[in-house]
């Protein structure tokens, strides 16, 4: 508890310190010597430790009342993709699932003032991606933001195999949803994947902490595509940060003559990826994280899922004709036990649906007709 009391107090600190407290615990200090340390080089109300202590203790009890975890970055099931970072959260509080860290992630982001066009491109993008197992991160804003969360929560809806997963990061703290009338959207959202912030409960949405949260955005993800941007947007920040960090940018062509799209297209002429639909962002994916994409489902299969159990239809999505799998490659992709994985083939076995080969390996047996 101690640890985490002082790694909430270090996210107190000003943002330029946070980079010299990240390489100071990395160095092996500890969370406690690195906060005295720091606001003994920076004599400043708000930097006095055991002020900032007090501060920290009563965030962590605020945050159990609202039924949030505080994950810090010490514990092993925090995010590895953003405890790389130079910059890193010292502390997430999430409300949702924690199983969403190690799936391929991309972002989806853009303008608040959409065109129908752009919403509609992310809402599409949200659930192809999402159908496909993939984790569809953005921050929960008006605009392109909330279609792309609906376009992936979506996926479940049409009928796909596996439910589709994403995650808000908020520029607020993780009890104080923002913008109001997303309430209802961040609640589907944490009951599928997870809402997330650095910032301590409590915290209200002011101006300087969305650029903090796009690199948040950008460091969970494989891949950045901007979907509709105008030249001052905060998703160009998103898109650099994912620059720095390594990430792929990825951008939708907008009309030359859409002032609201003058910044994505500028992307693509600087050499973002040209994207038109989610088969142009999973192409660029490393080859680990393709080889765990589930396959879409194509019509004739598809009048078959009401008739199959959840642990089958999530089973089924898992496997592919052409790529043998074995056991445990498809426990993890099918998020099923040893016990609820032999049921569940066994049910796909019988119903012509999969295919033993020899070696324990299976995959999925091929429509006929």
């Amino acid at each position: 508890m101690a640890d985490l009391v002082d790694l909430v107090a270090l996210s107190f600190l000003p943002s330029p310190l946070w980079r010299r407290a990240a390489e100071a615990l990395r160095a092996g200090d500890s969370a406690f010597t690195v906060l005295e340390r720091l606001c003994d080089a920076r004599p400043h109300p708000h930097a006095d430790s055991h002020a900032l202590r007090v501060r920290a203790s009563a965030a962590i009890d605020r945050g159990q009342r609202a039924g949030l975890l505080a994950l810090p970055w010490t514990d092993a099931v925090y995010p590895a993709a953003l405890a790389s970072l130079v910059d890193p959260p010292f502390v997430l509080w999430t409300r949702g699932s924690t199983d969403v860290w190690s799936r391929p992630a991309v972002a989806v982001v853009g303008s608040r003032a959409a065109s129908e066009y752009g919403l509609a491109v992310a809402s599409r993008l949200g659930a192809d991606l999402a159908g496909r197992g993939v984790v569809v991160v953005s921050g929960l804003a008006r605009g392109i933001d909330g279609a792309a969360h609906r376009g992936a929560l979506g996926a479940v809806e049409r009928g796909t195999l596996r439910s589709g997963v994403t995650i808000a990061v908020l520029g607020s703290g993780a009890d104080v949803l923002y913008p109001a009338e997303h309430q209802a959207l961040a609640h589907d959202i944490a009951c599928a994947g997870a809402v997330v912030s650095e910032l301590a409960p409590g915290t209200p949405p002011l101006k300087p902490f969305f650029p903090l949260r796009n690199r948040i955005i950008s460091g969970l993800s494989r891949a950045v595509v901007v979907v509709e941007a105008g030249d001052k947007s905060g998703s160009l920040i998103t898109a650099r940060c994912a620059v720095g960090y390594g990430r792929d940018v990825a951008a939708v062509p907008g009309s030359v003559l859409a002032p609201g799209a003058s910044g994505s297209n500028a992307l693509l002429k600087d050499g973002a990826i040209l994207v038109r639909s989610a088969d142009d962002l999973l192409a660029e994916l490393p080859d680990e994280d393709r080889r765990r994409l589930t396959r879409p489902v194509d019509a004739r299969d598809a009048a078959r899922l009401p008739d199959l159990p959840p642990d089958a239809a999530a089973l089924l999505r898992a496997l592919d004709p052409d790529d043998p799998r074995d056991a445990d490659a498809l426990i993890a992709l099918a998020r099923l036990d040893a016990p609820r994985f032999s049921a569940a083939l066994f049910h796909l076995e019988i119903e012509g649906l999969a295919t033993a080969l020899p070696g324990a390996l299976f995959v999925r047996a091929r429509t006929r007709g």
